[in-house]
């Protein structure tokens, strides 16, 4: 597993610079629900890089910088297909399909799953005191070969993938799911993401919600989404709980 101590020291307790108006109850909260991208697993930034290298081959001036306003400009667009395929009940079924056409043309090669920076060791703190959970909209395989390559399987208590209801985030489902799993209250429950799809999820559900900027995240939208609290990085959660 891949810990950089320098980064959690980043995020300490004493350090509220890290931390917008910390408002969340540590004492209330039993479980703590993660998303994958942008959050746990740096895939962002891995996005970025593949599109860059595309870009560089084509010679385009700036790849790099162009590569990461492309990809971010993506990401709104995204966010509000998902949310419209999930009013009209078509998110599960449309993304599992785009999913099963890419890993057939991906072959049987695993990809390499980037571990985001500070998280191992975050994780391993609140694990102490809170009952840790993924929800993410990736496939099962995906996300249990992130956490088997990064040692972190142990300290997960559930996964909560696209396979696992029938309406993915934003609908409150998967938030009910990973509580119901858990046999813990929902109200009791924090989820932490980057997306406003995370926060209204969590929101619609009755749970707190943390937004983080480590992926591609905008602290204006994850407050209008309702976020209890917005944070500079996910490393930073443990100084908030």
């Amino acid at each position: 597993m891949i810990v950089d101590s320098r980064v959690l020291s980043m995020y300490s307790a004493g350090d509220m610079k890290a931390v917008e108006s910390p408002t969340l109850e540590g004492d209330r909260i039993e479980a703590v629900l993660f998303d994958l991208d942008g959050t746990l697993m740096n895939s962002d930034d891995q996005a970025v890089e593949r599109l860059a290298l595309r870009l560089q081959r084509l010679g385009w001036r700036y790849p790099h910088r162009s590569a990461r306003w492309l990809v971010m400009a993506a990401e709104t667009p995204m966010n509000v297909l998902i949310t419209l395929l999930d009013t009209l009940g078509l998110d599960a079924p449309l993304l599992g399909l785009w999913a099963r056409s890419r890993g057939l043309r991906r072959g049987t090669v695993q990809p390499d799953y980037l571990l985001m920076e500070g998280a191992g060791a975050m994780l391993m703190a609140l694990r102490r005191r809170f009952r840790l959970v993924v929800v993410t909209t990736r496939g099962r395989s995906d996300a249990e070969a992130f956490l088997e390559q990064h040692g972190l399987a142990d300290l997960f208590e559930a996964v909560v993938t696209r396979e696992s209801t029938a309406r993915l985030k934003p609908h409150p489902a998967p938030i009910r799911r990973a509580a119901g799993q858990l046999g813990v209250p929902v109200e009791r429950c924090v989820m932490v993401g980057e997306t406003r799809m995370d926060v209204r999820s969590a929101r619609r559900a009755g749970a707190k919600a943390v937004g983080v900027l480590c992926g591609f995240g905008r602290r204006g939208e994850l407050e209008r989404a309702g976020a209890d609290v917005v944070l500079d990085h996910v490393a930073a959660l443990a100084a908030v709980l």
